[in-house]
């Protein structure tokens, strides 16, 4: 089967950011279909491709993948009016493709939102089916997260968000609150799948080489966040917990801070001028790296603002990235996430906006570092039982490609096929 694959952020593992894409397509081509990834450019991510541009695009094959890179960059550190216009233009480009690459499924993945147009234009203009991944709910969230406040503009998302979901022959949401998000628009229960972000054990699982940097000595509790530095993820609240154990004279707990993104420059400044000699920030880094980094860490940070949309509507790859690699996690927001935390034992949740309780926690774990092996071995076999990213990949398979084959079916039998 052929699939036609839109994701704007698709990376490699060789690069840093989110691989779920890569690893689903991944997952097909090891079973014998054929995959064609149309993705933009990012900031620092690789999307296994280096050669020239061409009228606006390059293409190759990536470890199986037949990769069609638009020469769109995008960076989280932009405003918001040109991170809009990159997406518009990709969805623009996006829908000529889908109207002319040979194809028998189209699947798209959000965000941006826009990432359904070209999966509508393919259901509604060529009659393929069209499977729709939702990864964030929109405009429910940015509405949430007071990013977005024109209501003409909300109002256009609330009817591409319809006409997304009704063009869909199925739909995968990632966490409990998208999948029943989406079933507030009216979607049949039957046509939604959830698939969660997953434990990538293959990379975070393997040995590999720890190491710490600079900053961090070998006797510190060192607690990672690692992850996009923006408006969603509320890295303020690290910097109050730090000040906090600063002011208990606490240098022993060290909070590293891996990512880059729009806010990552404020942090360093607000960090240098409050003198916070226990934070310290890395740029991105790949996988394999990460690996290593993780491998000699103590706790993993699943830090995000304090917005209700969050509680059950996110599926944060850095959780599962810190599940995968044996680590126990603190969590600064209630909700699925902090609900899996407390009841497997594999760390701590404090309430949202209390710098105190989150410094509280990270001592408490100081003082008890012979429970730190135990959570972490909690936090991998949740990883292996629930979690595994082989075990998702294989459920995301059979959701995505079970709408194909009555449409094959209904081809193959109709008058015009004879």
């Amino acid at each position: 089967m052929k699939v036609l694959y839109f994701h704007q952020h698709f990376v490699t593992p060789k690069g840093p950011g989110a691989v779920r894409s890569y690893m689903m397509a991944r997952h097909l081509v090891e079973h014998g279909h054929s995959v064609t990834m149309v993705c933009g450019s990012a900031k620092g991510a690789t999307t296994g491709l280096d050669g020239p541009f061409t009228r606006g695009m390059r293409q190759g094959m990536v470890d199986g993948i037949r990769v069609i890179e638009l020469d769109l960059a995008y960076s989280n550190s932009d405003g918001f009016a040109k991170r809009s216009w990159t997406f518009i233009r990709f969805a623009l480009r996006s829908i000529l493709l889908a109207l002319r690459e040979p194809c028998d499924l189209v699947f798209a993945t959000s965000t941006p939102l826009t990432a359904a147009l070209p999966g509508i234009a393919a259901r509604w203009l060529r009659g393929k089916p069209f499977v729709f991944e939702v990864r964030d709910l929109w405009p429910e969230l940015p509405r949430a997260m007071g990013v977005i406040r024109n209501p003409v503009v909300l109002g256009a998302m609330g009817v591409l968000e319809y006409a997304g979901y009704r063009s869909a022959s199925a739909l995968v949401g990632l966490s409990p609150g998208i999948v029943e998000g989406i079933a507030r628009r009216g979607t049949p229960p039957g046509r939604i799948h959830m698939v969660p972000n997953g434990c990538d054990l293959d990379i975070f699982a393997a040995e590999t080489e720890p190491w710490r940097p600079e900053g961090v000595a070998s006797g510190d509790l060192m607690c990672v966040f690692a992850g996009t530095h923006g408006i969603a993820n509320g890295l303020d609240s690290v910097l109050d917990a730090a000040a906090v154990l600063q002011g208990r004279g606490r240098a022993d707990i060290k909070l590293v801070l891996v990512g880059d993104g729009k806010l990552k420059p404020a942090l360093v400044r607000r960090a240098a001028q409050e003198r916070l000699d226990n934070v310290v920030f890395l740029a991105p880094v790949n996988k394999a790296r990460l690996a290593g980094l993780l491998a000699g860490t103590d706790i993993g940070l699943q830090v995000l603002a304090d917005v209700p949309a969050f509680y059950y509507g996110t599926s944060p790859n850095k959780f599962f990235d810190y599940l995968a690699a044996g680590l126990p996690v603190l969590t600064n927001y209630p909700g699925w996430v902090a609900d899996l935390v407390q009841q497997h034992d594999c760390g701590w949740g404090v309430p949202a906006r209390n710098p105190e309780a989150f410094a509280d926690a990270l001592e408490e774990a100081a003082r008890h570092r012979e429970r730190l092996p135990v959570m972490g071995a909690n936090a991998r076999t949740l990883a292996r039982t629930q979690f595994s990213r082989r075990v998702l990949a294989a459920r995301w398979t059979a959701a995505v490609l079970g709408v194909a084959a009555p449409h094959a079916q209904a081809t193959t039998e109709s008058p015009e096929s004879r």
